[in-house]
């Protein structure tokens, strides 16, 4: 009996893409030997993160990087070193942010869940724009003397924000560094360095997504002296990072994971992979009565109804009918997909249901399409 069947937890099939909420990925087999042989040793951890780091920005071809506790850890920690610098009193003093630069400017349009990342360090949110656009004297005129930073959320991104690589021309006229957070963006792997090369001070992604890497991890790329800034205010030593610390098995995982995906060859093949099950899903769907299913690239994360469900270009499924006639509602098949045995999850999508194969396993593309076949036949 497996560990969830001894706990009554039932496992499903993820069509939804690298949500935390439902595991974030499935990590290779290399992966979790390179974990489960970093579990048998004691290392110095702080030698083992710069060590790791290292490694880290070397393969991004970025200046420097940290390992953290997952991209909202991320966002934390890289506001926190805008705010600290390398001065260890205020890092000691956060979340009193007195005496330091506090303000971190988002545009409005942006507001997001993940903005309680930037309040835990202690800063304080300045919002720009209007509720349908952002002009550059909006961000010109809040920067001040107390700005510590601005923060642009990729995923949260409408056309019509001022563009990041406007945010970051004018941050930088005043001095003011721009931090990144393009968690779920990544394959490729040229992702990593893509803000880096426009300019940006920080980056930051999740290892628990497209990287396939341990979800409790998250990577900072960018400046050296905001790396060492993130490091002094993340554990083992004691700022507003200590609490979600990254271990010595996740630190090895996620290298791991990013060794293997620095190779073309590795990156082609997934690619492939996801190709090939997307294909076969939509052309096993289309043979049900009244029922059409085609593939098409994932539109980037920030894109309304489905964008989100795979990283940006990732083959993805849309499965649309009509509703009269066949007498189901999108949101009923997404319900009945879910209740089933194995529960297949899906996302709805403007006129049906959209399908994402990268977070499924090889095979399960034939249950998923047994699944969708036996839900209409009812």
């Amino acid at each position: 009996m497996g560990f969830y069947e001894r706990l009554g937890v039932k496992t499903v099939i993820n069509g939804v893409g690298n949500g935390t909420a439902i595991g974030g990925s499935i990590m290779r087999p290399e992966v979790v030997e390179a974990m489960a042989e970093a579990s048998r040793s004691y290392v110095r951890l702080p030698e083992l993160l710069e060590k790791a780091g290292q490694r880290v920005a070397e393969l991004a071809g970025v200046e420097a990087a940290y390992i953290t506790a997952g991209a909202a850890a991320g966002v934390t920690l890289s506001v926190a070193a805008c705010m600290t610098g390398k001065d260890n009193a205020k890092v000691h003093q956060l979340p009193n942010t007195k005496g330091m630069k506090d303000e971190v400017i988002i545009q409005v349009m942006q507001r997001n869940y993940y903005e309680l990342m930037i309040r835990l360090a202690g800063a304080k949110l300045i919002e720009i724009g209007l509720a349908n656009a952002t002009e550059d004297y909006h961000l010109e005129s809040a920067i001040n003397e107390q700005t510590a930073a601005i923060v642009h959320f990729v995923a949260y991104s409408p056309p019509s924000d001022l563009p990041i690589e406007q945010v970051i021309d004018i941050g930088h006229k005043h001095g003011v560094p721009v931090i990144v957070d393009a968690a779920a963006e990544f394959p490729p792997f040229s992702a990593l360095r893509r803000w880096a090369d426009m300019g940006a001070d920080l980056t930051i992604f999740s290892g628990g997504k497209g990287i396939r890497g341990p979800q409790s991890t998250g990577l900072i790329l960018g400046r050296k002296d905001l790396i060492k800034a993130c490091t002094m205010n993340a554990s083992p030593n004691h700022g507003v990072g200590r609490p979600p610390k990254v271990g010595k098995e996740e630190i090895a995982g996620v290298v791991t994971a990013l060794e293997l995906f620095s190779i073309e060859e590795f990156e082609k093949a997934e690619a492939q992979e996801y190709e090939d099950r997307a294909r076969y899903m939509a052309e096993a769907i289309s043979r049900i009565p009244n029922v059409r299913s085609h593939v098409e690239a994932a539109p980037p994360t920030s894109a309304p109804g489905p964008g989100g469900a795979a990283p940006e270009g990732t083959a993805i499924v849309y499965v649309e009918w009509d509703e009269n006639a066949l007498g189901m509602t999108k949101e009923q098949v997404v319900e009945e997909l879910g209740a089933g045995d194995p529960a297949v999850l899906v996302s709805t999508s403007a006129k049906g249901i959209v399908i994402a194969p990268h977070t499924m396993q090889p095979g399960e593309e034939q249950v998923v399409s047994q699944r969708v076949a036996e839900t209409f036949a009812k």
